[in-house]
């Protein structure tokens, strides 16, 4: 029998060829650049590089909240480009998990509410022994009937990544999830994520530029131009800080694509 992220198990998302580009002409940047990339199954992948570089524009693909303008984005065995605008939002919904910088809680609804409310509004029950798992693994059974503003930025956090893990997702994509929180609840949302992987055996893919974020993580992909440079696994906070001050000297020979970038609103 395979085990989960073994190279016999599938990837639980995969990128072939993705490219996208934004704008024309002189206001033309190659966001990604032919890019090929697999998730395995039950591991914790982080996305990290200079500003500019896609890495928040490969999640945005890979997750089906953005088009590539060419090449093949995988959920599973599903190709995203085959689908219609309410078959993707389908598939976002029941097979798909988003954590964001922001928390996008309903302020109106409990943490427990907010935790289920993608499958109540799927019109589907909750597995509740899953659910139990979720609630005591972000440690916060006693706040579920507290609204948002009665808890802290990391409890909000924290209520997001379980409602992100709630109907059990084939992958979970975060991105920049400690971004608002300091060090302590940052830290507290990022053994979270990595519990729910060991020990749930859920798959996480992180967009960061914290090289203490991408130290929870069993691999570090580096991106530059649009393009994987470089891959770490079993990283440290250490390793990858060296490995992005290395991308962040050859980008001061680039100057003009990773301006560009910039301009256009690509990370």
């Amino acid at each position: 029998m395979s085990l989960p992220g073994s190279p016999a198990t599938p990837p639980a998302a995969r990128g072939r060829s993705l490219t996208k580009i934004f704008g024309e002409g002189d206001t033309r940047v190659v966001a990604l650049d032919g890019v090929d990339v697999d998730f395995p199954r039950g591991r914790f992948t982080a996305i990290m590089g200079p500003s500019g570089s896609g890495k928040s524009t490969l999640m945005h693909c890979m997750a089906g909240l953005d088009s590539v303008t060419s090449g093949q984005a995988y959920i599973g065995d599903v190709d995203l480009s085959t689908l219609d605008d309410k078959a993707l939002t389908v598939l976002r919904r029941d097979r798909v998990g988003f954590v964001f910088q922001a928390f996008n809680l309903l302020p109106t609804l409990t943490a427990q509410e907010n935790i289920t409310l993608p499958m109540d509004i799927a019109g589907r029950k909750p597995d509740r022994a899953w659910l139990d798992t979720v609630i005591d693994t972000i440690g916060l059974r006693d706040r579920l009937a507290h609204r948002p503003s009665e808890l802290s930025g990391g409890q909000q956090q924290r209520v997001a990544c379980a409602r992100a893990l709630a109907g059990r997702p084939d992958i979970v994509f975060a991105d920049e999830p400690t971004g608002n929180l300091d060090s302590r609840s940052g830290a507290d949302v990022l053994d979270f994520l990595r519990r729910s992987v060991r020990e749930m055996g859920q798959t996480v893919v992180m967009v960061t530029h914290d090289p203490k974020a991408a130290g929870y993580a069993d691999r570090v992909l580096f991106l530059a131009d649009g393009r994987i440079v470089d891959e770490m696994l079993e990283p440290t906070a250490e390793r990858v800080l060296e490995r992005l001050k290395a991308l962040d000297s050859d980008d001061g020979a680039r100057p003009a694509a990773t301006d560009a970038a910039s301009r256009a609103g690509v990370r």
